[in-house]
């Protein structure tokens, strides 16, 4: 388990020891419902010798096995076989999610969503894909959570570096890489993102969104984060770049079904079919969004980004295709 540092932390103690159940102290737990009592009820009529429970020791609050806990009690026992961890309270709530995300009764998607928050407010140098390893979501979904508490949060605001799930530490303000990136893909439009992610200095799904935003016809760095690149230096980029943009979605589409090679044999029919019925504009969407419950943005979100992704693949994928002569 990662620190506040990016480095590991110790993991409960290896030994177990019989507890009093009345020295226990209710969990910091993530699981907001609490306790399901079908559930300890199913514990404790159960002959299955159950897992010791994890028990911090500095608070005796139990980590990791309240059901555990509330079987016995149901059973009459008066002790329970229990693991120490001997981390501090910040290291313990991460040790509880993590548990419940291995394994016993899921956290809810509400539990994980509430658990990010509280770690990124508690550990806001931890890199997204770090937190989103801990509470089983999405590192997209995480950076939107992010940006929320940021928009209302000064201090979590001026985070310059943030540390990543291998311990390296790496600046938030990335605009130059991007804008190297941005080069590189302009120049070599055959290269991988990892080629383009290591060259440039960012992270290959960095490469890839900004592979994306050029695709789009927008600038490769998001408009907030220009700061000590400056608009100069943005402006410049566009003006370099203006006449180079990529033709829209239906130019595009109306260039495919004019193309005899696809209008005149069933594969190729079958093929324009399968795109219009999966090109996506950002006004056909923008006419149903407001339909979109509150609750539900951070799960469309990240079905957005990894719908992106996959289609990214494909482009990959044709890109790397050997050219047929015609």
């Amino acid at each position: 388990m990662q620190d506040d540092d990016g480095s590991t932390a110790p993991d409960p103690d290896g030994s177990t020891e019989r507890v009093l159940l009345t020295a226990l102290q209710p969990a910091d737990s993530p699981r907001q419902s609490g306790e399901d009592d079908e559930h300890i009820r199913v514990l404790a009529e159960s002959a299955t010798t159950l897992p010791p429970v994890i028990v911090h020791r500095g608070t005796m609050r139990v980590i990791d096995g309240m059901h555990r806990v509330g079987a016995a009690q149901l059973r009459g026992d008066a002790t329970i076989e229990a693991r120490f961890f001997d981390g501090t309270t910040q290291e313990a709530f991460i040790l509880a999610v993590r548990s419940n995300i291995a394994h016993g009764r899921p956290l809810s998607l509400h539990d994980r969503m509430l658990a990010a928050e509280r770690i990124i407010t508690e550990n806001p140098v931890w890199s997204d894909r770090s937190i989103a390893d801990t509470v089983g979501l999405g590192a997209n979904t995480v950076g939107g959570i992010r940006r929320k508490i940021e928009a209302t949060d000064d201090a979590a605001r001026g985070i310059r570096a943030r540390v990543g799930r291998d311990g390296r530490r790496r600046p938030v303000d990335n605009a130059e890489g991007r804008l190297q990136a941005a080069e590189i893909i302009r120049n070599e439009p055959e290269a991988s993102l990892r080629q383009i992610a290591r060259r440039s200095g960012v992270s290959p799904s960095t490469a890839q969104d900004v592979r994306n935003r050029l695709r789009r016809g927008e600038d490769p760095v998001p408009a907030r984060r220009f700061t000590d690149t400056g608009p100069d230096r943005r402006r410049n980029f566009r003006q370099q770049h203006t006449d180079s943009r990529p033709p829209g979605i239906d130019e595009a589409l109306a260039g495919l079904q004019r193309d005899p090679a696809l209008r005149f044999n069933e594969s190729g029919r079958t093929l324009l079919r399968w795109l219009m019925a999966r090109a996506v504009r950002v006004e056909d969407w923008r006419e149903v969004s407001g339909e979109v419950p509150t609750h539900a943005t951070y799960i469309l979100a990240d079905v957005a980004r990894r719908v992106a992704d996959e289609w990214l693949q494909i482009a990959d994928e044709l890109q790397r295709q050997p050219r047929k002569s015609a």
